[in-house]
C-alpha cells in the first residue's frame, strides 16, 4: 500500500461518485460498526475475540463485519479454521476522529453561550 499524501484531490461530484459515497457512510452510521472498527485499532482478531471483546452475539457480530467487508473497511484472512478480520486501512479511523473533533468543538461552543461568555 502506497503512503497517502496530505494534498487534497478535487473530484467532481457526480451522482455515482456520491452513492458510492453515501453507501460508505451508511455502512458507518451504525454504532456496533464503529466500535468493531476501533477495536481493529488494536490488530487483527478473530471473530470469536470480536464476540468475547464486545459483548455482540456471534450471528449480529458476523452480519457487520460482512457489511464492513463488503464496504472495504475491514479484511480478513483464513488461517487453518480461524478467520482474522483487521482494519483494511487506518484512515477510516481518521474519519471517526475528524467528527469526534467537530463534535467536542460543537459542545464547547454550546458550552460558551449557555455560561454567557
Amino acid at each position: 500500500m502506497q503512503p497517502r499524501s496530505n494534498t487534497r484531490v478535487r473530484r467532481e461530484s457526480t451522482p455515482e461518485l456520491l452513492t458510492v459515497v453515501a453507501e460508505r457512510f451508511r455502512a458507518l452510521a451504525e454504532p456496533a460498526r464503529l466500535q468493531l472498527l476501533h477495536v481493529l485499532e488494536g490488530g487483527e482478531r478473530t471473530v470469536s475475540e470480536l464476540v468475547g471483546t464486545t459483548g455482540m452475539g456471534q450471528g449480529n457480530l458476523s452480519k457487520h463485519l460482512q457489511q464492513l467487508h463488503a464496504k472495504g473497511f475491514v479484511k480478513r484472512r483464513r488461517d487453518g479454521l480461524f478467520v482474522y478480520y483487521a482494519l483494511a486501512d487506518a484512515d477510516v479511523l481518521k474519519l471517526c476522529e475528524i467528527m469526534c473533533n467537530r463534535i467536542e468543538a460543537d459542545v464547547t461552543a454550546a458550552h460558551k453561550i449557555v455560561r454567557g461568555r
